[in-house]
């Protein structure tokens, strides 16, 4: 593979500033590295991933813990805003298929969360396939989750962006019933297990930063050997029932193979009878965060993101 399968027709399709952000990606971490083996991809990645890295915000301070699990401890990294008494915290589920990613990888996007809506986040450092295929990094989201139920006092808000997006969402649907559950989700461009063959899947079949063979590709990692696809702790939409789910926010980009995931789950949560917004972002592709300080229209969707998160967590609906 190689970066220029992705112009096509994508070629004025995108902004020349989005072209920028996707060739840089290209150059850091080119698709052919797909094909590496894992531990190499990794270190591309997290090499990637610190030239992106834009710092912290002023006042906003780090620290980092363990999870008790079984037989590990799961690592998170807390945010807070130095002298603001948080009325929320946002418990974090980074990206990178479920092979990549860790609390480095996405330390600046938690800490501008932090941030912009002045609440604590919990960064949870999953573990990561193919050492570990599911249901392990869905295991830890949920210790994580009943850590920081348990230990915060804080309302919870669920958010996550794309492998993390599905975690928050098994998650979000496997404690509904719980005697503390979550009060709102933000899912970003997540893979929730939709139907590959209609809508984004086909259309986008091929557009930069992630193909359909990317998916296909960390699909198979993460599966454990007989994976049922129904299995909705593993895809979400999976589920026979989307009923008392939280208010749900979906953000998608519009030139993504998984956009359609976000428009089904939206679907589904309000034929349940709950509380469900979709938007796409239009000509924005797939990972379009680590955008937002180059490209205009990531630092809308951004802006679009905490301004959700921090409604949610303040037990408001923003639509």
């Amino acid at each position: 593979m190689t970066a220029d399968r992705h112009r096509g027709k994508y070629e004025t399709r995108l902004d020349p500033a989005l072209w920028a952000y996707i060739d840089n990606v290209d150059a850091w971490y080119p698709p052919e590295v797909i094909g590496l083996p894992i531990d190499k991809q990794r270190a591309v990645y997290d090499r990637m991933c610190r030239a992106f890295h834009q710092g912290r915000p002023a006042g906003v301070k780090a620290s980092d813990g363990l999870v008790a699990a079984p037989g590990h401890g799961i690592p998170i990294r807390h945010y807070q805003l130095a002298g603001k008494a948080a009325r929320a915290m946002v418990l974090y589920f980074h990206g990178g298929g479920f092979i990549l990613g860790n609390l480095d990888s996405h330390d600046d996007i938690c800490a501008e969360i932090c941030a912009g809506t002045g609440f604590d986040v919990l960064s949870v450092d999953y573990r990561l396939a193919p050492e570990h295929v599911h249901p392990a990094a869905f295991d830890d989201a949920m210790a994580a989750f009943a850590w920081a139920a348990e230990t915060s006092g804080l309302p919870l808000v669920l958010c996550g962006e794309s492998a993390g997006g599905n975690l928050a969402a098994a998650v979000a649907q496997a404690t509904r019933k719980h005697a503390r559950t979550a009060i709102g989700q933000v899912l970003i461009y997540p893979d929730l297990g939709g139907d590959e063959g209609a809508g984004s899947y086909v259309e986008h079949a091929e557009a930069p930063l992630l193909s359909v063979g990317d998916i296909a590709f960390y699909l198979d990692v993460r599966s454990a050997k007989r994976q049922s696809p129904d299995d909705p702790t593993f895809s979400p939409l999976r589920d026979r029932h989307f009923s008392g789910l939280p208010p749900t926010v979906i953000i998608t980009a519009e030139c993504d193979p998984l956009s359609s995931d976000g428009e089904t789950y939206r679907d589904r949560i309000a034929a349940a009878g709950g509380k469900a917004w979709w938007h796409e972002e239009k000509r924005l592709v797939h990972s379009f965060l680590r955008a937002r300080t180059t490209v205009p229209a990531a630092a809308e969707a951004f802006s679009r993101i905490i301004a959700a998160i921090a409604s949610l967590g303040r037990g408001e609906w923003p639509y």
